[in-house]
């Protein structure tokens, strides 16, 4: 059995996964993870110790503590994955593999073996938004790392004098500021998405993730896309089953 943790910066999933598929899964926003205490265990209900855990964090230090604190229940020793120059077929094309974010790491093992063969665009549009090209041939080009919509409204609001802090809708041509903001912002995203997504060419396929995810593919009607909520636990379950592979006898 293996342990799948990612720690993201609004939401923490896990899953157990027993070598052919994911026997649970769950979901808590970062602050409810955080407000935890001693007692309560997320981890510990009902499953023996795991043979593998494979965490991905991005939430910080204290998060980190914590995951050391309820995974330390288990014998088992955990994987803090990083970056690392090829895992599972894809190859890592960072100036310094080790900076690439676990989580963009993980998504683009799951997106590899989700399309293999074909060249995929890996979006996940959380509180950040991540926009990575991997090739047909499994290989990380490169990618762009922005604010995520929320952030956007926030740092508009933080840094001008008069802008709201106020969710506007999404509409052809504003005529208020809080829809200007709004669509503003959408437009970026799906912008940004749309440009990187010219550069891998033919057969390409984008791939989504993140809880800004659904609305980020209703404003891209043109392109091929896919949203898997669990990218990067897919990710993590795939290198738990390489790290068996490589210390089985």
């Amino acid at each position: 059995m293996i342990l799948a943790i990612d720690a993201g910066n609004s939401r923490v999933k896990w899953g157990w996964h027993d070598g052919a598929d994911w026997t649970s899964l769950a979901t808590v926003s970062l602050i409810e993870f955080a407000a935890a205490n001693n007692d309560i265990n997320p981890f510990a209900a009902t499953h023996a110790d795991p043979e593998r855990i494979i965490i991905s964090n991005v939430a910080g230090e204290g998060v980190h503590q914590l995951l050391i604190n309820w995974t330390s229940i288990f014998e088992t020793e955990s994987l803090w994955l990083r970056g690392e120059a090829d895992r599972c077929g894809v190859k890592n094309s960072y100036e310094r593999p080790e900076l690439l974010g676990p989580d963009r790491w993980a998504a683009l093992i799951a997106a590899h073996a989700l399309h293999w063969g074909q060249p995929c665009l890996v979006v996940n549009a959380g509180t950040a938004t991540t926009i990575d090209m991997l090739s047909a041939q499994g290989v990380f080009e490169g990618g762009l790392i922005m604010p995520g919509i929320d952030l956007m409204r926030f740092v508009l609001h933080e840094h001008t004098g008069r802008l709201p802090l106020q969710e506007g809708q999404y509409v052809r041509a504003p005529t208020n500021t809080v829809d200007a903001i709004e669509t503003g912002c959408r437009h970026a995203q799906a912008g940004a998405v749309e440009r990187m997504f010219r550069l891998l060419g033919r057969g390409a396929q984008c791939i989504v993730s993140g809880g800004g995810g659904p609305a980020l593919i209703e404003k891209l009607p043109g392109l091929p896309c896919r949203f898997v909520d669990t990218l990067v636990l897919e990710g993590l379950g795939r290198i738990g089953l390489d790290e068996l592979l490589r210390t089985s006898p």
